[in-house]
C-alpha cells in the first residue's frame, strides 16, 4: 500500500448579501487537470505541519497572511493514475492581505448554492456536495 500525498486546503468564506460565499480557484491549461476547479492550498512538505503548510501555500498563491480554524473535513482519494492523496480541508474566516491570483485561471467568489455549477477535481466532489448541502460550515 502507498503512502497518500499528504494536501492542505482552505475553504475561505466572506459574508455577502446575507450569503456565504466560497473563494475557489480555477486551475490553468498548463497544469494536471487543467480548467478544473479547487481550493486553495497544496502539498505539505516533509517535517511541515498541516496549518504551517496551509499558511505557507496560502501566500505562496494568493499573497494572503491566513489566520488557520478547525479542520472541517479529510478525504482519501485514489486517482486513475493510482495517485493516492490525503486531503486536509481547514476553515478560514480571516485573513489579511488583498487576495492576489499569483497562478491560477481563475479566483472568484462563489455562493456556496452555486458550487455545484463548477467542474471540481475528483477529490473535491463529495466536500462540494457537502459544503452545497449547507453542511460542514
Amino acid at each position: 500500500m502507498t503512502v497518500p500525498v499528504q494536501v492542505v486546503a482552505a475553504i475561505i468564506t466572506r459574508h455577502s448579501n446575507g450569503a456565504t460565499e466560497l473563494l475557489i480557484c480555477q486551475r490553468t491549461a498548463e497544469q494536471t487537470f487543467p480548467m478544473q476547479w479547487e481550493f486553495p492550498g497544496g502539498k505539505v512538505e516533509l517535517g511541515e505541519s498541516l496549518p504551517l503548510a496551509l499558511l505557507r501555500e496560502l501566500e505562496e498563491e494568493l499573497g494572503i497572511q491566513a489566520e488557520i480554524g478547525r479542520r472541517v473535513a479529510v478525504v482519501r482519494h485514489t486517482y486513475e493514475s493510482g495517485r493516492t492523496v490525503e486531503l486536509h480541508f481547514f476553515a478560514v474566516e480571516k485573513f489579511e492581505g488583498a487576495i492576489q491570483n499569483r497562478i491560477f485561471a481563475q479566483v472568484l467568489w462563489t455562493p456556496l448554492s452555486r458550487l455545484g455549477e463548477y467542474h471540481f477535481l475528483a477529490a473535491d466532489l463529495a466536500l462540494v456536495s457537502e459544503l452545497a448541502a449547507g453542511k460542514l460550515l
